[in-house]
């Protein structure tokens, strides 16, 4: 009997959802548009080039060997001017980068505070450049030199960071709001009460939820990876991908256990709504799902560290980008499993058949 009540409420609750466009188009079709959109536009995507105006002869610019000007223009765009007035006003407004000129032995950059990442990226390549040439002057090589290279294969794109922030996403936003509604939406209509009365106790009903979760989150799994793996965006999958799937796994049931504890306090599906939209959006900015927070204030991080979506979306980078396998996804997984036990278990004393 509990093998069948499991089964038919699962399937029940797979029905109503298929049969729900809206939540359907929310929970797949509305994050994988977010990941073909995002894809396609950063397809190309590489660090910007600097552009500056230079005014009148700079030696070391000028004085640059032929391969490295063309090495240098990878990074910089050097605009030549005679008035400098103009190319300041240009800085201020914003549509170049900065400005070079030379007195005497001293090379002047002015640039605008406007646009601290770019501000930084101008000084160092200028900087880098003046460098070099007093080292050519003094004829003295430097005593120390730094070799740059990658840690990941030259070939990694943007794809391969961003479908696993997308996908985890998205895992999270269909588990939270498809558990937190299902639950306040069935005692609204009071079909719990039917259920109450019904040889049914709360594990299956429960029970039901999460196998309904996760066939969903493995389909969201499969479909975005489809996507992403096509030609166009050019994900390459690392040996251990496959770890993703326990990995969304165990992040559906942490997902899910907040959506229950939603949907348990919540009496209306207007409260449940807004609350899940408040968990989920949040989360979803504070994990680094959408862009990398290795530049954010320290409480946007400290708070990062704090949320299940960050280390799922990690983990699943670690897994499907990175080559890394057990070692990375094991920790994860028991650290999601842990999460998502101690809020089942605050969901169920606060699950109630009935408004009444």
């Amino acid at each position: 009997m509990s093998a069948r009540t499991f089964a038919g409420l699962s399937k029940a609750m797979a029905l109503g959802l298929l049969r729900d466009r809206t939540a359907v188009f929310f929970m797949l079709l509305f994050p994988l548009m977010f990941l073909v959109l995002l894809g396609a536009l950063l397809k190309n995507e590489s660090t910007p080039r600097a552009e500056i105006v230079q005014i009148g002869r700079v030696e070391v610019f000028d004085s640059l060997p032929r391969e490295t000007r063309e090495g240098l223009e990878d990074f910089l765009s050097i605009e030549r001017s005679g008035d400098r007035e103009k190319a300041l006003e240009e800085v201020r407004a914003g549509d170049v980068d900065a400005v070079v000129w030379q007195e005497g032995d001293d090379v002047r950059l002015r640039y605008s505070a406007a646009d601290p990442a770019r501000a930084g990226n101008v000084q160092a390549i200028v900087n880098s450049v003046v460098q070099q040439a007093n080292i050519a002057a003094t004829g003295q090589p430097p005593a120390y030199e730094l070799t740059t290279a990658r840690v990941e294969d030259e070939s990694l794109k943007v794809i391969q960071f961003l479908t696993p922030g997308m996908l985890g996403w998205a895992v999270s936003m269909s588990a939270i709001m498809g558990s937190a509604l299902t639950l306040v939406n069935w005692r609204k209509k009071r079909i719990l009460r039917r259920l109450w009365l019904a040889p049914v106790n709360a594990g299956s009903v429960i029970g039901a939820r999460v196998g309904v979760s996760v066939a969903l989150a493995l389909v969201q799994t499969l479909v975005f990876v489809g996507v992403a793996s096509i030609p166009f965006y050019g994900l390459e999958l690392s040996g251990d991908w496959w770890l993703s799937l326990p990995l969304v796994v165990c992040g559906t049931l942490a997902f899910m256990s907040i959506g229950l504890v939603i949907g348990a306090w919540a009496k209306t599906e207007e409260a449940a709504n807004g609350v899940s939209q408040l968990v989920v959006l949040p989360m979803a900015f504070l994990s680094g799902s959408f862009f990398p927070l290795d530049n954010a204030p320290a409480w946007v991080r400290a708070a990062s560290d704090v949320l299940p979506l960050t280390y799922l979306t990690e983990a699943m980078q670690d897994v499907l980008s990175r080559g890394q396998s057990w070692g990375a996804a094991l920790p994860t997984m028991g650290g999601l499993l842990l999460f998502a036990a101690v809020l089942t278990a605050v969901a169920a004393r606060l699950f109630r058949w009935d408004d009444a």
